[in-house]
């Protein structure tokens, strides 16, 4: 088995890559290629652990309004996250890829509950866990959920999946000039306004507890892989 970035992971995807080629909902080939993607690091023994957001179904922060308060917003956000973790299950079983998808919502008819000890079971027992709803409360994002879970399950490290490769001193998509950035401390992503590549949230409690982030193109080929087993490293690691 090649030398592993870590032996346990939390892979956090948004809602809009889910979404691939539509404007909203979920394309199915992109959870194929997740899959595919995502075999050959299962392959070498890696525990994963998926955090999804919901993005291309509904956004809290953007839904609130016009009589829709924002705690009913953030629930219907925590839907689609359901809706996209059922999804990616079905995907992935059907690719060979045991799975469980666990809810951090109340939802036993199509999902089993978040439960620390039956989500590190099944990972110990060769199981992706796919976790929906986030950590089940309004006003926290699935950014802030992923870092709060891959804590609780002991998760070496947060690979935070984005349009871009890494983080940059300003939006590349804007900027051609657009210089990137390999390595920074948390306190440089917390207290830059100008990178918006991860809810502050979430960076200043992986800076409590000294959890790395590492932001990657999950999109680009074998970029997971070349990331977790053979830790070549593309994207911006931020520790």
């Amino acid at each position: 088995m090649s030398q592993l970035i870590a032996k346990r992971i939390l892979l956090k995807i948004s809602g809009e890559q889910l979404a691939g080629e539509f404007e909203g909902g979920i394309d199915p080939k992109t959870g194929l290629w997740l899959a595919q993607q995502l075999t050959p690091v299962f392959k070498n023994k890696v525990e994963i652990v998926i955090v999804v957001g919901g993005g291309n179904f509904a956004r809290g922060a953007r839904l609130a309004g016009h009589g829709i308060k924002r705690v009913t917003a953030d629930h219907v956000g925590m839907l689609g996250t359901m809706m996209n973790a059922l999804a990616l299950t079905d995907i992935f079983e059907y690719n060979h890829l045991p799975t469980r998808c666990l809810s951090s919502i109340f939802a036993e008819q199509v999902a089993e509950p978040f439960i620390h000890r039956l989500a590190n079971k099944h990972l110990e027992k060769g199981r992706i866990v796919i976790i929906a709803g986030g950590i089940g409360r309004p006003f926290l994002t699935t950014d802030t959920a992923a870092v709060s879970l891959a804590l609780e399950l002991n998760c070496q490290v947060v690979l935070k999946a984005t349009k871009v490769n890494g983080v940059f001193n300003k939006d590349p998509e804007k900027y051609p000039d657009a210089v990137k950035i390999n390595k920074m401390t948390f306190a440089q992503a917390v207290e830059d306004h100008n990178i918006k590549v991860m809810d502050k949230a979430a960076l200043g409690l992986a800076m409590e507890y000294k959890l790395p982030i590492i932001i990657l193109d999950a999109m680009k080929n074998q970029a997971l892989y070349q990331t977790i087993v053979q830790q070549s490293i593309e994207g911006t690691i931020v520790s």
